[in-house]
């Protein structure tokens, strides 16, 4: 059976969807749990669109070890020289090199002949040889690309010492069938591409990003790229907990697998949906939450008879499970911090103690804590930060059906200050919102607000999801309180703090 290698790209094309920002600290989370699933490379990020993005990537590669770590870079000498200071550390150095090759990309943005890309490509993988033992490099937008050319530089760039070769539908145009006649097309006109991993990169624009890498392997592709819950520009990418549930249910038709951990998917995906802010939908393949629910009668007839009557995939196979621990106010550390290990979490004493007292906190009004709150505690410890600007010092709301809706709030600076200001709105929410804009003294527009509870009952921890625009800035936040208000502010105000260190995101493939 063939081996397909995974490419996971949700930390650099995933972190690319609007307003969504991730910090080192939750970068490095998502990577340890990518690491733990099972994910054979993961592109950590674009080192030469900021220093953070450069820190992050060299951060993620000092600490996993079981993945190999790879960052994005275009094809000119700066962008190669920041991977490398950010990815020497990897125990395999690796890197992404991309440029574009279709006729409207190659006239209207590089305003290059195709000699000159051609040039420019070999220079670049040349270059990139002195410092990588392992060069992979992208056509974009090659699906678009006249095929003799795209013959022609991928055959030198191969001479010229690329190791894998990717052919991404960058702008998710292309059909299965037509998608792997450029792959048939490729092996028989390319010399020396027997020798190099050919790999697959689709977005998912016309839905069809999965079907297209499905197509890609029955035509010797041994790379898939994609994201987690499909994240990524636009539409999206190739959602990889799609393509290795596809792989593993039929590989009586595509005689292929890959070495994910299956049961590891549904926490991954909690994770980066999570710390992304970016919602599963109900209805998504694999990881939804009714991708396991049946509610037409016979369908529920036929599952409680026989589960494989409508359950082609058996939820403990991506790991969805009904049981969980359940901890309370007598609960002890030692229990504590064994069930976050089990949760996947790994804590040095000084977080350990934090989370406890925050979980000893929490049992004081709620009863019970379950999973999801104590995923959410972790979450919350890891957007909760002061280093980028505010903190959320007390809130005070006033809310009547007779009156107009009043907060008062104490914020403090990274340099300790206290701004206190009040103000009102229509509604409690509103009036939060608008005294916040008044602490922080500029102008900011709410773009998305959504609010979810962790689990069922009257005391679940309510999750908030807020995306803000400040200027040309924007930024996603997340809130977790058992006061709906509480979290909506801490939400607003993480979105602002991530507003002022949003990366200059310089293109993709």
């Amino acid at each position: 059976m063939r081996r397909i290698s995974l490419f996971d790209t949700t930390l650099r094309d995933g972190e690319q969807s609007p307003g969504v920002n991730l910090n080192v600290k939750e970068k490095l989370e998502i990577a340890r749990q990518l690491e733990r699933l099972g994910m054979d490379v993961i592109e950590a990020g674009f080192p030469a669109s900021s220093n953070s993005d450069l820190l992050a990537v060299q951060e993620i590669a000092k600490t996993v070890k079981n993945s190999s770590i790879t960052g994005l870079a275009r094809s000119v000498k700066g962008d190669i020289d920041a991977a490398w200071e950010a990815l020497k550390y990897s125990e395999e150095p690796r890197i992404h090199v991309f440029l574009a090759t279709s006729p409207i990309h190659m006239k209207y943005k590089l305003n290059k002949t195709p000699d000159q890309v051609i040039e420019t490509a070999v220079n670049a993988v040349q270059y990139a040889a002195k410092y990588f033992p392992v060069i992979q490099w992208s056509a974009e937008d090659a699906c678009r690309s006249e095929l003799p050319f795209l013959a022609k530089i991928v055959e030198e760039v191969i001479a010229a010492g690329a190791k894998i070769i990717n052919i991404p539908d960058t702008v998710g145009y292309i059909t299965p069938k037509e998608y792997g006649e450029i792959f048939k097309y490729l092996q028989q006109n390319v010399k020396g591409i027997e020798n190099i991993t050919l790999s697959s990169h689709c977005h998912d624009d016309l839905g069809m990003a999965v079907a297209n890498a499905l197509a890609a392997i029955e035509n010797g592709v041994n790379q898939i790229e994609g994201t987690i819950n499909g994240l990524g520009e636009r539409a999206g990418n190739t959602a990889l907990e799609e393509l290795a549930v596809a792989l593993h249910i039929r590989n009586d038709y595509y005689n292929a697998t890959t070495g994910l951990v299956l049961n590891e998917i549904k926490r991954t995906s909690d994770l980066v949906s999570n710390l992304t802010g970016m919602i599963v939908p109900a209805n998504k393949a694999v990881v939804g939450k009714n991708a396991f629910a049946h509610e037409a009668g016979i369908h529920q007839d036929g599952v409680l008879k026989e589960k494989t009557t409508y359950e082609i995939i058996s939820p403990e196979l991506v790991g969805v499970t009904t049981n969980s621990m359940v901890l309370g106010k007598h609960s002890g550390r030692h229990a504590f911090k064994a069930r976050l290990v089990e949760l996947g979490y790994s804590l040095s004493d000084e977080e350990l103690n934090k989370m406890f007292k925050a979980f000893k906190e929490l049992t004081e009004t709620k009863k019970e804590i379950t999973d999801e709150d104590l995923k959410a505690l972790m979450l919350e410890e890891k957007v909760a930060t002061n280093d980028n600007g505010y903190e959320l010092e007390s809130l005070q709301v006033q809310f009547g059906t007779a009156q107009i809706p009043t907060a008062t709030i104490s914020l403090k600076t990274k340099d300790g200050e206290i701004i206190q200001e009040a103000s009102t709105g229509a509604g409690s929410v509103e009036a939060i919102y608008n005294t916040l804009e008044r602490c922080i003294g500029t102008t900011i527009q709410l773009t998305d607000y959504r609010i979810q509870s962790n689990t069922s009952g009257r005391d679940a921890l309510a999750q908030v999801y807020v995306k803000v625009k400040i200027g040309d800035g924007e930024a996603s936040g997340r809130g977790v309180a058992q006061d709906v208000l509480e979290a909506s502010a801490k939400a607003y105000i993480n979105a602002v703090n991530r507003c002022t260190i949003v990366p200059e995101k310089l293109g993709a493939i």
